[in-house]
């Protein structure tokens, strides 16, 4: 029996028009449907389990907070800048360097090399996104440097070097690795001040790589952690695009990878793989893989180590950093980003085994408190110092000390948590530091598109005309049009 339980707009696959679309509920999935009056109707899975998909609606959060670049003409999601229709303020910025690449991958969202057209921002260019960027309120935080494949760039140490001098306090570069089997050029990397190397990573075995890559390149993943280890380059994150039959049996063995290395690895974060083009519904409904599906897979091959429990959606830590405003009295970047588009959770690694923060932290009880706190600061009923002395006695309250790591001091993890809430990303790094991340964001594309979630999304693409676009909305729209020198208008090329 099919029940709506949520109505929103989305896009045609075919012509890209704006159209209603509604979410129904059928033997516990969730599903997508929408009528384009041209190119007929669209079904797709949009989350494998309602009872999460309902759970997750509890942690919504839309900020007040808008960053406006270009004004509305046509319409969400066709006047992307950002338009004043947008929620949240940039958070993590993309740039791509180049769409150049040295691989050509049969799986590439970002169609690298295939277009005809060479993109490639000059330095000046490169300067001018960062600073757009740096200008937002609250100022964008963190960089993150891509394409294409970045590392084919010249000035990419100059690049990086900038970033930092302009106060971005997370640099990220996101490659396929080829050159980084190069150790000399990781220690360079590491020199010029880069945060955190975001790795493609497909499997533990040359199976996906063949499949998804057109070769082998397990080897040279594993020579970039090697030669990460090397030079002391301790932040790599683990970036598997996750593919119905090609990889999606190596997930447990993927973060088991992870552990192995986690001196290196501070985490994995996976990619449910995005279909474009007219593809069969048949075959889109057999190969979707959607966040529900991803968390069955870590529980199953993790045997529970990891479990559908552990795992909260993206705004669950907007709570904190609204805290972090009303304790420093200035705008902070708040992760507002849509409850359904990404997840993750934390794990401390003793020996060998995974420890879930939420198996011995009351995550519920700290969001609680967390609440409490605000509304206390807002109305006045407490001093600053009186809130973060009344959260230092009750976070310790918050932690089975029965479960919590052996090798972890329970006083120490509680003064990192109260100094982060203070506002120190000094801490907050050492906390990331010291547990593996396992997440997974699914980004949106034409078939289970979902506007709603493009005012929200918090990671954006800067462009060299000064706009800033919603990444989804960049990859699924915007990005094959500006290879053809045109602006979305709500219609797409069918030829």
């Amino acid at each position: 029996m099919k029940e709506v339980i949520d109505r929103t707009l989305s896009i045609c696959p075919k012509c890209f028009k704006r159209i209603p679309a509604i979410f129904y509920e059928e033997e516990n999935v969730v599903y997508i449907e929408k009528i384009c009056p041209e190119h007929g109707m669209f079904k797709d899975i949009y989350w494998s389990d309602a009872q999460l998909y309902k759970k997750f609606n509890s942690y919504e959060y839309i900020s007040s907070v808008k960053v406006t670049h270009r004004e509305t003409e046509k319409g969400c999601p066709y006047d992307c800048g950002l338009c004043p229709n947008h929620k949240t303020p940039t958070v993590l910025a993309n740039i791509d360097l180049t769409n150049r690449c040295n691989l050509n991958c049969p799986i590439c969202f970002a169609n690298a090399g295939k277009t005809g057209v060479v993109y490639e921002p000059s330095f000046q260019e490169v300067k001018r996104m960062m600073e757009i960027l740096r200008s937002e309120i609250p100022p964008t935080p963190a960089i993150q440097f891509a394409g294409g494949e970045p590392t084919l760039r010249e000035d990419l140490f100059h690049i990086i070097e900038l970033a930092k001098e302009m106060g971005f306090l997370h640099t990220q570069l996101a490659t396929n690795g080829l050159k980084l089997k190069n150790r000399e050029y990781v220690r360079k990397l590491k020199e010029v001040g880069l945060s955190t190397i975001y790795l493609q990573f497909d499997g533990i075995s040359e199976r996906p790589y063949l499949i998804a890559r057109g070769r082998n390149l397990l080897p040279f993943k594993m020579k970039v952690i090697e030669n990460c280890r090397d030079v002391g380059f301790n932040s790599v994150v683990l970036v598997p695009t996750l593919v119905k039959g090609v990889n999606d049996g190596e997930v447990g063995d993927i973060i088991r990878y992870g552990i192995k290395n986690f001196d290196v690895i501070r985490g994995v974060n996976f990619q449910p793989v995005s279909f474009t083009g007219r593809i069969e519904e048949e075959k889109r409904l057999e190969g979707r893989i959607t966040i529900p599906d991803f968390i069955r897979l870590v529980e199953e091959q993790t045997h529970g180590e990891i479990s559908r429990e552990d795992f909260y959606p993206v705004p669950v830590v907007a709570p904190i950093s609204l805290f972090v405003e009303n304790i420093l009295d200035r705008k902070k970047p708040v992760l507002g980003s849509h409850q359904h588009c990404g997840v993750s959770t934390y794990v401390f690694v003793e020996d060998g085994k995974m420890i879930p923060f939420p198996r011995f932290f009351d995550v519920e009880g700290f969001l609680e408190l967390i609440k409490e706190k605000n509304e206390e600061l807002i109305e006045g009923k407490k001093s600053k110092i009186r809130s973060v002395l009344d959260l230092s006695l009750s976070i310790l309250k918050l932690i089975d000390r029965d479960r919590a790591p052996k090798s972890i001091n329970v006083k120490t993890l509680a003064n990192f948590i109260v100094d982060i809430l203070r506002g120190s990303y000094t801490s907050l790094v050492k906390l990331h530091h010291s547990v593996l991340m396992i997440g997974c964001m699914h980004f949106m594309d034409p078939y289970n598109f979902d506007i709603r979630r493009c005012e929200r999304c918090c990671i954006h693409y800067a462009l060299p005309d000064g706009r800033v676009i919603p990444f989804c909305t960049f990859n699924t729209i915007h990005r094959p049009l500006m290879f053809k020198g045109q602006s979305c208008s709500g219609e797409k090329d069918n030829n």
